[in-house]
């Protein structure tokens, strides 16, 4: 473990700042530093799990990552410009949830790969995530959640979109720690993300097999 995975496993808000300032100045990517902070929020988790930690540390780890991703964000969205973008991706965490560590580790990595990313927030309703992916031309949707009682919140989304006729635009992916295949299945999802590098490839291959029918038609 790094020190920076070290000091925010340790909940050491400044330590973290400080060593994150000192990457930055060695010229780490972003990318990597969000790397090892994963891994101190994983190690916070197991805490957790372990009954080492409580919920007022889940808490305060989170706005250590939060005040993280604050420094890391304008570093990745200069990297690129409009005309390299990858491709557009809407995420959001669904209604009924608050929850964003997750999500907003994901839209990290989707702009460090070059997309662009419209975050939605947190408790978002299905009318927003519809009014979005018409209004973007979005390829992919992303409905992050932590909550199991989310579930019918995350089939809603896709039913209003199919509803919308834009069901057969846009390719769904679900993400967070409660979802698994059944849970895909159930809420009618084209895939599911156990972890933030899945829902980075998943866009990749929506976008490389979406241009490559493009090219095919000309």
């Amino acid at each position: 473990m790094t020190d920076l995975a070290r000091a925010l496993r340790d909940l050491d808000e400044d330590k973290v700042l400080e060593l994150v300032e000192e990457e930055l100045k060695k010229e780490v990517s972003p990318l990597d530093i969000i790397a090892e902070c994963h891994e101190g929020m994983a190690a916070v988790g197991d805490l957790f799990a372990a009954g080492k930690y409580f919920i007022s540390d889940l808490m305060l780890s989170a706005e250590i990552m939060q005040n993280v991703m604050a420094r890391l964000e304008p570093l990745i969205a200069s990297l690129w410009d409009e005309e390299h973008m990858a491709g557009t991706f809407v995420i959001g965490t669904v209604s009924g949830d608050l929850h964003d560590i997750g999500k907003n580790i994901v839209v990290a990595l989707l702009r460090s790969n070059g997309f662009r990313v419209v975050d939605l927030g947190v408790d978002v309703p299905a009318a927003k995530f519809v009014e979005m992916v018409r209004e973007t031309g979005a390829k992919v949707l992303g409905l992050s959640a932590l909550l199991s009682t989310t579930y019918p919140e995350m089939k809603k989304v896709i039913d209003a979109l199919a509803a919308a006729g834009l069901r057969e635009q846009v390719k769904v992916i679900i993400g967070g720690a409660i979802v698994n295949e059944e849970i895909r299945k159930m809420t009618g999802a084209d895939a599911y993300a156990a972890d933030a590098m899945t829902g980075v490839e998943f866009a990749r291959k929506v976008y490389l097999k979406n241009k490559s029918g493009e090219a095919k038609t000309h």
